[in-house]
């Protein structure tokens, strides 16, 4: 019982943070005629109850959706009433699959499945996204990981169910679709493909087909309609990526112009190259030998692998690692709280152009500090805590004087934070030259860029050289 009450504390810790983020500015506010994603979000209101494909909302305020005339509506009530709907999506859909994740976890305590519950829901990337610059990632991000335990769990066909759901919701969960993928086939594969594999994967194939169908049936009712919506799911003529994202392509812009030197059907020929090379041995691991473990870890380096090479990348799709991220939190709580505050550094151009200066450093200090004092993080530094003791060995073996991995981390993590407290003090207290108006955003995605190459790099070593003993081995049950 009391398990549950501390867990009720955390879930109204949690809540209290993304309200309170809420009331401050979001994307767009009062800036026509672009406004930003607020503005977005209503518009498909509008849309989807004046034309064919009607959901009901005029019983609430008809001028809210007016069509035409309600574009740039920001009255009070109207906050109130979209602000409201992500906490209730929260509640419904992301936050239960956050503690029935966190309560499934084998070989920690009750106290650390609650303190991992708390660190997932503070952490400050989606809270200051989706309650402050304003989205529902809790939907899609919820979808993926109800389908992360149904499959971790054996509930393969309900996993499937609700990772379909994930996908036709937002179709950036295609960064996570390729280990769904290999997981599954290759249970398929371990049960025998002339047997139980066999009818796993019909039952599978039927399931996903059947969601997609569900989902897509009432597009169908005209080609045009169709060919539109997927127009509108794969915006190609957007170009490589968007604004200042912290990716390969971005960064590499600096010395050399690839959207203009380069054709586009070309860019998306390397893009997708690079992407496929990237996330290729990771997913053929996953498939030879599956296992919840390196489901998870796999999630991680594909969701990473697409954010940094594949084309048509936004700012906000850091959010698809921070996910798989957070699910490997009280593995390796160093290196994960690490990677998550680079995360929402990654978007400090966008927070403060929603004037979420502010609310983005409380969030983060909280975030930290949870992080910190609920996991030991600076005491989990050795090489079997960095799950790096596999790789370390095979290293030593041509290189004996290759003991020091565990210091080189600490002197990087502490250059990364350096240098992100700095870069962030600059951003926000000086102006760029004239010359170079984008020169601190810029700096801000090549530096992320630089650490999220890194943890690519460290992410792959751990399924490359998975260790199945000990500690290493806290799996979703």
């Amino acid at each position: 019982m009391e398990k549950w009450n501390w867990m009720a504390v955390v879930v109204l810790l949690g809540l209290t943070v993304r309200w309170t983020v809420s009331l401050n500015s979001y994307s767009g506010a009062g800036k026509p005629p672009m406004f930003g994603d607020y503005e977005a979000q209503r518009h498909w209101q509008e849309i989807t109850f004046n034309l064919p494909v009607k959901q009901c909302a005029k019983f609430i305020n008809p001028d809210w959706i007016a069509l035409h005339s309600s574009r740039g509506y920001e009255s009070e009530a109207h906050k109130l009433f979209m602000r409201t709907t992500v906490l209730i999506a929260d509640l419904l859909i992301y936050i239960p699959a956050v503690i029935l994740y966190c309560c499934c976890l084998k070989e920690i305590s009750t106290k650390k499945k609650i303190a991992n519950v708390l660190c997932i829901l503070l952490y400050p990337g989606l809270i200051l996204i989706d309650y402050g610059h304003f989205q529902y990632n809790s939907v899609s991000l919820g979808f993926a990981l109800w389908g992360v335990l149904g499959v971790s769990c054996d509930w393969d066909l309900l996993g499937s169910l609700a990772f379909c759901l994930a996908i036709n919701y937002k179709q950036m969960e295609l960064y996570h679709s390729l280990p769904f993928f290999c997981f599954l086939l290759g249970k398929c594969f371990k049960k025998g493909l002339k047997g139980e594999g066999f009818v796993l994967l019909i039952k599978l194939s039927c399931t996903v087909v059947a969601s997609f169908i569900l989902c897509w049936l009432p597009f169908f009712t005209e080609r045009e309609q169709t060919l539109q919506v997927l127009r509108r799911l794969f915006p190609v003529d957007r170009g490589l990526f968007e604004d200042k994202v912290a990716n390969i392509w971005c960064s590499f812009s600096i010395f050399l112009k690839i959207k203009d030197i380069l054709p586009r059907h070309i860019q998306i020929i390397i893009s997708f190259c690079f992407t496929l090379l990237s996330l290729l041995p990771a997913c053929i691991k996953l498939t030879l030998q599956p296992s919840p473990r390196g489901f998870r870890f796999t999630l991680v380096s594909c969701a990473l692998s697409f954010f940094l090479f594949s084309f048509q990348v936004h700012e906000k799709s850091i959010l698809l690692v921070s996910l798989p991220v957070c699910l490997v939190l009280s593995e390796i709580p160093f290196m994960s709280t690490w990677f998550l505050l680079v995360s929402t550094f990654s978007m400090l151009p966008l927070l403060l152009k929603d004037e979420l200066l502010i609310p983005s450093v409380v969030t983060t200090m909280a975030f930290f500090i949870a992080c910190a004092t609920s996991f030991s993080i600076f005491e989990k530094t050795s090489e079997e805590e960095l799950q790096l003791k596999s790789f370390s060995i095979s290293v030593r073996k041509y290189l004996p004087c290759f003991t020091f991995l565990p210091r080189i981390v600490q002197y990087l993590f502490l250059i990364s934070v350096i240098t992100m407290v700095l870069l962030t003090l600059i951003t926000v207290t000086l102006e760029p030259p004239q010359k170079l108006p984008d020169l601190f955003s810029v700096l801000v995605c090549f530096l992320s860029c630089l650490n999220f190459l890194f943890f690519l790099v460290y992410f792959n070593i751990i399924i490359m050289w998975d260790s199945k003993n000990g500690r290493n081995q806290k799996k979703t049950n």
